[in-house]
């Protein structure tokens, strides 16, 4: 069910409320322009400071994708200068060497069947049956100097590269993919099982490799001959040169170098990449003093928690991790994100920010120690920064907004950081440090555009919920109705649960307020129970009722509005994805308050969908077990056991390959009110998972007929830009 903007997604939640002041009047943002902006998927510092590497993602309409390309910032005497690295359209992860010469990244690029990353797809010519035909993406690893030119590819192989580190000196890069099999392997799997899926069993964990920057140069210069590693000699298919260092039960999610380059730090998921067991998900260590594929790597953490986003620290003794959820110190539990870290040597972790009562969206250790962190606290995510996790964290003073992520410089104290407010659009900013992120300068401005248009004003709304417990939330106003009275309201619910609304700028098909605003719509977004940012407590009062305890609070903030008269009562809707959709769903068995429902990826009972989902362990901690443990509560938390009590209109979508929330939810959600005469909808976008991001069509179809079909029922007045 969980679908949330993690720290490295680079957009965030959070939002703020700016005085209005008299200004001339702008343009209103119009519906492709909504569709049109830019968002980061990276953000890395060179060691010195002086550069900073981003990677931005956009949608390319003519070729139905979205781009991920990388962009190089360089800083100079006269300001600054950005230029586009590469221009495949599928680069991501991009990381310096510590030597600042070299960039690696990884590439999703189309290379023959059976050939090696040199390999380029079908020709002019080529037959429709041949190898050089039968394309497919292999994410390989990458190589591009600092000072530009072309990028060519340090490995090879039919296999995805999973993730990969620099050396500590630069020389080597290290390198984690599936263990690979020789072709008599291949061929002898083929026959025995042909098209036939053995799920589980066929699944092969991951192999880690070091791989030397002369034999990466060496192989560049043969590129053009056969490959040596196909694999027809009886050899596994791997890169020339690349030397195996140690094998993993499970994927390697990420790996990291410690300082002193002696040992490698990894993090483990599953092979299916599906949470089903917190065993799965741990820390390991490899010295490479010693380092054999035929020597197990020393398991560093056990606990009940998937940790991710390791960083050495530069005492070379304790590597850093994020937690998302579970717990570090005892049974199974949903905190908020927290970051800690574990010695070594002993394997006792210690958690850093602890009395923090918000949230740890994201970390970045800093190079004369400490870290500096992005906390997310009611609706501001801000910096702070700590020197060690005995003394107490520090507030940075900063503008207004949401922040993070942040890359620090090595051998500078400069930092590069995502920021974003309501209505200051998302870009990439340089500061001198972490204490004067009031005198960073924007080094981007892709989404210059919108600052040329009449965003909408936002503020905070709180009230008490049924049981008198405080909660907030955000309200945002269409532009040039900044607390008018009587207007009609799109209530609009987060994801997750575990995620928060706020002071931030964001523009897709999963939050779309300023469209919606734009087009005359109050839009109301609560951070019921279950949401980041408003401490452990409040978090977790969503077990075991996660669906009615959260509905109490929404539905009790729609009540507050009305009754103050900000909502016109005659002009409600309700909308949601994922989580937000599990929440539409049984709110429009709870009320017929509202005319309009708005509902994708949402699930409507919870058995099966326990059974589907891949984040198995977080469903049934909410509902207090499994479903055998608890079926009343999964009865009871259900809306399709009182589904006949729906009037609302609803309009409904999922992707068809979706696993968090399979599709068939929707399709089961859609037959209940079709068999009730209730009037829906219901689109299937083909090739998507949970979040939408194969193609851009998807999104912003979704989001027109989403607007159609609040015209259509909630009976807002006036004409939107939606119909084209």
């Amino acid at each position: 069910m969980n679908l949330r903007k993690p720290f490295f997604s680079f957009v965030f939640f959070g939002t703020l409320f700016f005085a209005s002041f008299a200004q001339a009047q702008k343009p209103a943002l119009t519906f492709d322009e909504f569709f049109n902006g830019v968002g980061f998927d990276a953000v890395s510092i060179s060691p010195d400071g002086r550069s900073v590497v981003l990677g931005t993602n956009r949608a390319d309409w003519e070729q139905s994708t979205f781009r991920r390309d990388l962009y190089l910032y360089r800083d100079g005497a006269n300001g600054g200068s950005l230029i586009q690295l590469t221009q495949s359209g599928h680069d991501s992860d991009p990381k310096w060497s510590p030597d600042g010469r070299w960039i690696a990244f990884l590439s999703e690029r189309k290379t023959s069947a059976g050939k090696n990353g040199w390999a380029k797809g079908k020709g002019k010519g080529e037959d429709e049956d041949s190898d050089a035909s039968k394309a497919r993406d292999v994410v390989q690893l990458y190589l591009i100097s600092a000072d530009g030119g072309e990028a060519f590819p340090a490995t090879q192989g039919e296999e995805d590269i999973h993730s990969f580190e620099w050396s500590p000196d630069s020389q080597s890069l290290y390198f984690a993919t599936r263990i690979p099999w020789t072709k008599a392997q291949k061929d002898a799997y083929k026959k025995d099982w042909k098209d036939v899926i053995e799920y589980r069993n066929a699944e092969r964990s991951d192999q880690i490799f070091a791989l030397r920057l002369t034999d990466v140069s060496a192989a560049r210069e043969t590129k053009g001959s056969k490959p040596a590693a196909e694999g027809d000699d009886g050899s596994p298919d791997v890169t020339p040169g690349a030397i195996a260092l140690a094998r993993s039960d499970f994927r390697v999610a990420q790996i990291v170098a410690s300082p002193d380059g002696k040992r490698l730090a990894f993090v483990t998921t599953s092979i299916s990449e599906r949470q089903e067991l917190i065993g799965e998900f741990e820390i390991y260590i490899v010295d490479l003093a010693v380092a054999s594929p035929e020597r197990a790597p020393r398991r560093l953490t056990h606990n009940e928690a998937p940790e991710e986003r390791l960083a050495w620290a530069g005492d070379n003794r304790h590597v850093f991790f994020h937690i998302p959820l579970g717990s570090v110190e005892a049974k199974y539990l949903d905190t908020q994100e927290r970051v800690y870290w574990v010695d070594v040597d002993t394997g006792v972790a210690e958690r850093w920010a602890a009395p923090f009562n918000g949230s740890i969206a994201g970390y970045q250790p800093l190079p004369g120690g400490g870290a500096v962190f992005a906390g997310v606290l009611g609706t501001e995510v801000a910096l702070y920064t700590q020197l060690n996790p005995s003394l107490r964290m520090q507030p940075q003073f900063s503008w207004p907004g949401t922040y993070g992520p942040v890359s620090a410089a090595h051998s500078s104290s400069r930092i590069a950081f995502v920021y974003s407010s309501l209505e200051k659009p998302v870009e990439i900013y340089l500061a001198e440090g972490p204490d004067k992120l009031q005198q960073a300068r924007a080094i981007t401005s892709f989404n210059k555009l919108f600052t040329e248009r009449e965003l909408p004003k936002g503020k905070t709304y709180r009230w008490n919920s049924s049981d008198g417990t405080p909660v907030e939330g955000m309200l945002i106003y269409p532009p040039g109705k900044f607390e008018a009275k009587d207007l009609p309201m799109l209530t609009l619910i987060h994801g997750g649960p575990d995620d928060a609304d706020g002071n931030h700028f964001e523009a897709d098909w999963y939050q779309w307020t300023a469209l919606a605003a734009t087009n005359g719509w109050l839009v109301f977004q609560p951070n019921y129970r279950g949401s980041l940012g408003y401490g452990d407590k409040f978090l977790m009062q969503i077990v075991p009722e996660m669906v009615s305890r959260p509905g109490k609070d929404i539905l009790t903030g729609v009540d507050a509005l009305v009754k103050e008269g900000i909502a016109d009562p005659e002009h409600l809707a309700v909308g949601g994805y994922s989580y937000g959709g599990y929440m539409t769903n049984w709110l429009i068995t709870e009320t017929t308050r509202f005319k309009a429902a708005l509902t994708g990826a949402g699930s409507v009972e919870h058995v099966a969908d326990w059974g589907n989902d891949d984040t198995t362990f977080d469903d049934a901690y909410f509902l207090g077990g499994r479903p055998w443990e608890a079926a009343a509560r999964y009865h009871d938390e259900a809306a399709i056991y009182q589904i006949d009590k729906v009037k609302t209109p609803t309009h409904i979508v999922g992707g068809s390959e979706d696993v968090r929330v399979a599709v068939l939810e929707q399709y089961l959600l859609d037959h209940a009110l079709h068999s009730l005469g209730v009037p829906s909808a219901l689109l299937i976008f083909p090739g998507e998972g949970h979040g939408l991001g194969k193609n851009p069509w998807h999104g912003k179809i979704k989001v027109r007929e989403e607007m159609k079909w609040l015209e259509k029922y909630a009976g807002k007045p006036g004409v939107t830009s939606a119909g084209k």
